[in-house]
């Protein structure tokens, strides 16, 4: 990426202090006191244009997003979008984002452990070359980072336009021992999944008529314990779906406690 007017661009990033972290180390364990709220902390690592996380700050007002990057041209752009994304809900500041300039590779020099509770990883460089393989945001090493940063109630979120690295994505998850739920091989096949943001590479990839693979992790203990709940739940309603159908017309539950009688 081309990067022009660099000076200006760090001084309107200076400006911004409410809404652009430049040091987000000085935040670590902190991050609840900048926000002002104790409401739960999602992040993308690799926010782009910054299109997702700002749609998502003004669609879920209860929770607060970070939005990480390493390019200072990156960040302004994406407040530039948070800001206009408020605007259209008239608001002149944006009240539950911050964007930070950052490298996932020291982000447990940002964050203090349990202090997430959601990442999101949006079409991250799929470093194609076997040897680039550790730089892969879905590499063990980093999913083990991940793991130790979330609460107990911590998922992470994968979306790629990128087969190759969507099928090393699930290995390594199955590898580092995560539960994985919600697997699509293209997500949009049937039609737009307008429940969920899309970023501008899906935009585009999506008009492309490319797939979209994408799923979910879940970390945190009380999230494991949720979701297997659920499963418990599905497959008893199933069972009892499919005891009904079994049984001949004109049966009922009444007529058996007469038969028994």
């Amino acid at each position: 990426m081309r990067l022009r007017g660099r000076k200006n661009i760090r001084e309107s990033l200076e400006a911004q202090p409410e809404l652009v972290i430049l040091e987000p180390q000085k935040w670590k364990g902190r991050w609840h006191e900048f926000f002002g709220n104790d409401h739960p902390i999602h992040i993308e690592l690799g926010m782009g244009k910054g299109r997702f996380i700002s749609q998502n700050s003004v669609l879920r007002p209860h929770i607060n997003y970070i939005g990480m990057d390493i390019f200072d041209e990156l960040l302004r752009r994406g407040s530039e979008k948070a800001r206009a994304a408020w605007a259209e809900k008239g608001h002149d500041r944006v009240p539950n984002l911050a964007l930070v300039r950052g490298n996932v590779e020291y982000l447990e020099q940002m964050f203090e452990p349990g202090e997430l509770e959601r990442i999101y990883l949006n079409f991250s460089d799929p470093w194609p070359k076997s040897k680039h393989g550790k730089r892969r945001l879905t590499h063990p090493r980093f999913l083990l980072k991940y793991k130790q940063l979330l609460s107990d109630i911590g998922e992470i979120h994968f979306k790629t336009d990128s087969r190759s690295l969507f099928e090393f994505s699930l290995n390594s998850f199955s590898d580092t021992g995560l539960q994985m739920r919600n697997i699509s091989l293209d997500l949009h096949r049937d039609e737009l999944r307008e429940d969920l943001v899309m970023t501008e590479y899906e935009t585009k990839f999506v008009g492309m008529g490319q797939p979209i693979y994408r799923l979910e992790a879940v970390l945190g203990e009380k999230a494991l314990q949720e979701h297997r709940r659920q499963i418990a739940e599905a497959f008893a309603a199933s069972e009892r779906k499919g005891g009904a159908k079994e049984r001949p017309p004109g049966s009922s539950d009444e007529q058996d406690e007469d038969d028994d009688a």
